[in-house]
């Protein structure tokens, strides 16, 4: 059987940078009437009944990049390009929606010079917060894995995005739970980073952290306010997957505590 690239899901700076590259095609596949009011130059207005077409008239090696409203429906169809052989296939994060908000965001203060001289030794853009180098990896991401608790202050003071997902649909708080660094972990959390994130296997920090073995990891998460219920696409929750005593423990009784309150809060 051939094996069929997946599609990735990139931000809409990486958008901005396809489109000017060249020869993408741009699909949007919200409704008729949304597109009218307002798409991306150059943006393509299809649907399903519309796809055959597409399929038709278009190079299985030509860049496909499509957008909906938020995110949602344009994996959908990225999926189904990607089913049908299209190799390099694209989703934007957040939809027209991203887009439009990105176009109107004020433009950031001048960042600090030694977050400057970071991003430039990281093989990051200078001066672009929303930057990406390989496996999707955005900076907050790389100093959050990295331990670098200084630079990852100074990127939410500037303005990075916290809700940003790699490759894999990962945010920069999988990476500080990969790296073990609770005080990150925190810095994170406190920004307002979404601490149950399910990346594209339906994981979340707390299950990664878990299945790691890393304790320290999943009693701070469970401190913070992780949920415990969340499962994966196979259907296994953090408790599921446990791979010491030490995170079995720790999840039981987060377990117990969520049911007594679950109980207490059906009283009449």
């Amino acid at each position: 059987m051939t094996q069929r690239a997946a599609y990735r899901r990139i931000s809409v700076v990486e958008a901005q940078e396809l489109i000017g590259a060249g020869n993408a095609l741009l699909l949007d596949v919200r409704e008729a009437a949304a597109f009218k009011r307002g798409h991306i130059d150059g943006a393509r207005n299809v649907s399903m009944s519309t796809l055959e077409a597409i399929f038709q008239g278009t190079s299985k090696s030509r860049p496909i990049l499509i957008y909906c409203y938020h995110g949602n429906a344009s994996r959908h169809y990225a999926q189904i390009f990607s089913d049908f052989g299209y190799t390099k296939v694209y989703s934007v994060e957040g939809g027209y929606q991203a887009w439009h908000d990105w176009l109107r965001a004020p433009v950031a203060r001048p960042l600090d010079e030694a977050l400057q001289q970071w991003l430039v030794t990281q093989g990051f853009r200078p001066a672009r917060l929303d930057s990406v180098i390989a496996n999707g990896t955005t900076p907050l991401m790389k100093a959050s894995h990295s331990g670098r608790s200084d630079i990852v202050s100074l990127l939410i003071a500037a303005g990075a995005q916290l809700d940003a997902g790699n490759a894999d649909g990962n945010n920069a708080l999988w990476l500080a739970c990969v790296g073990g660094h609770l005080d990150i972990i925190d810095l994170l959390i406190e920004a307002g980073i979404d601490i149950d994130n399910q990346n594209d296997n339906g994981a979340t920090p707390l299950m990664y952290a878990a299945s790691s073995g890393k304790a320290a990891v999943v009693e701070r998460l469970l401190a913070k306010g992780a949920d415990i219920a969340p499962e994966t696409l196979d259907g296994f929750t953090a408790l599921d997957m446990a791979a010491s005593i030490e995170c079995l423990a720790l999840l039981r009784a987060a377990s117990r505590a969520a049911r007594s309150f679950g109980a207490a809060a059906a009283q009449p």
